[in-house]
């Protein structure tokens, strides 16, 4: 994940910018669902992967509201939405 990160950072010590939090909260994303899978009862972390979702999703909202073109860039990099 820290590949994609990297990809998408603006500068060198970006950490903040929407694009890497994106990321970040995909890869995330990506470990709770595995962990969930595997502990189907795990009450605690479903509710921290459906915090992480709806996060994810209103950063993708305003980046697509403020920047189409970084939006779409996301989208691919990430291979989100088909």
């Amino acid at each position: 994940m820290r590949e994609k990160v990297k990809e998408l950072q603006i500068h060198d010590k970006d950490s903040g910018s929407s694009e890497v939090q994106i990321a970040q909260l995909t890869g995330k994303i990506e470990n709770l669902s595995k962990h969930i899978k595997q502990y189907k009862k795990d009450k605690h972390s479903s509710v921290g992967l459906l915090r992480a979702v709806n996060r994810r999703k209103k950063l993708l909202d305003y980046l697509k509201r403020n920047n189409m073109e970084s939006y779409k860039e996301v989208l691919t990099k990430l291979n989100l939405r088909k």
